[in-house]
């Protein structure tokens, strides 16, 4: 087992394979905030916007359109198309026909009303980071493979480095070096510390000892990545229950925050990934990755709607300063109006 603090990778450090992963960290806190919250979150949801506004105005001719059945259908249809389930499309349907249906209506007035029925989805309780009431706050952060886990776990230390907080990560995907080796260097260009084990070590052992080194530093968060885990595989599933209890051992009542990170570009298929985790390790929360990159940002209404757990943060690009706390009015507003 090792722990170390990371010293900050200055401009001239030699790059390796790794780093071209691992962007230079920039911005401020104060990019989260305001209008630059809001155009970063639209330019996030540019793809899936592009492809819901433009189907939406297709609907529409000068004149306005009249609500009928076929509107309602056509509507429907291309709702759909940004995988935002059958369940959520048909909720804004039915709210348009509420208060349209038999009126020749403009584009200006649909978009509207989509987008309160959006807000109105995706309001949420708790949609902020947990904090224990004693420092460290443990937060374990669990997904497949490839759903941009390692990464998300950057970008949040970087968040909450740039807010004020001090931080020790724990490198818990022990079976795969190219995880390790990536959350060491973000360590060292955030410049925090950083808990790892040998290749094949034991995932709660590594889980352990970064609690323990956040206590014994007095950090505010300990973050720990974990192997990417196919959720058909038990065994997996019962290992990410081990690690909850070690780390329980060492500091009762943690980890106080369970973060799922879901690849937005895979649609629908988050859902079976969001079923398969949310039960064996406790998810709390939900970090949507990969949002720039995706058509198919409204994957997080059915999200909200089947598992009522609160969207924490979204990623929004490769930089490590891409990521945003979730804010529903925004993403609602973002998703058609940008």
């Amino acid at each position: 087992m090792a722990f170390w603090r990371s010293k900050k990778t200055s401009e001239t450090d030699e790059p390796n394979e790794a780093s071209a992963n691992a962007p230079s960290v920039s911005g401020s806190a104060d990019e989260q905030q305001g209008s630059g919250l809001l155009s970063k979150i639209a330019g996030g949801l540019q793809k899936t916007r592009r492809v819901l506004g433009t189907d939406i105005r297709d609907l529409f001719k000068s004149e306005g359109r009249l609500v009928d059945d076929d509107f309602l259908g056509e509507l429907f249809a291309r709702l759909i198309r940004t995988d935002m389930g059958t369940g959520p499309a048909n909720k804004i349907r039915e709210e348009v026909a509420k208060q349209y249906r038999g009126r020749v209506v403009h584009l200006e007035e649909v978009i509207q009303t989509i987008t309160q029925e959006i807000r109105s989805q995706l309001s949420q309780d708790h949609g902020e980071l947990a904090k224990n009431d004693s420092p460290p706050t443990v937060v374990l952060v669990v997904g497949v493979n490839g759903s941009g886990k390692t990464t998300s776990i950057g970008k949040l230390s970087h968040y909450l480095h740039a807010n004020g907080h001090s931080l020790v990560l724990g490198a818990g995907d022990t079976f795969r070096a190219a995880a390790v080796e990536q959350l060491t260097i973000w360590a060292g260009r955030i410049g925090c510390e950083i808990v790892t084990g040998k290749s094949g070590a034991d995932p709660a052992s590594v889980a352990y000892q970064t609690v323990d080194k956040a206590i014994e530093v007095g950090a505010d968060y300990a973050i720990i990545d974990t192997a990417g885990r196919l959720q058909t595989q038990s065994n997996l599933m019962q290992e990410l229950q081990k690690i909850r209890k070690v780390i329980d051992k060492r500091l009762p009542g943690a980890p106080h925050e369970v973060l799922l990170v879901l690849d937005a570009t895979a649609g629908q298929n988050a859902i079976s990934q969001a079923k398969g985790f949310s039960e064996a390790a406790g998810c709390t929360g939900i970090v949507l990755a990969k949002l720039d990159g995706s058509a198919k940002g409204g994957v997080v209404l059915p999200i909200r709607e089947q598992f009522q757990l609160p969207v924490k943060f979204v990623g929004l690009g490769e930089g490590m300063e891409d990521m945003a706390a979730f804010d529903p009015d925004s993403f609602a507003d973002a998703l058609l109006k940008g």
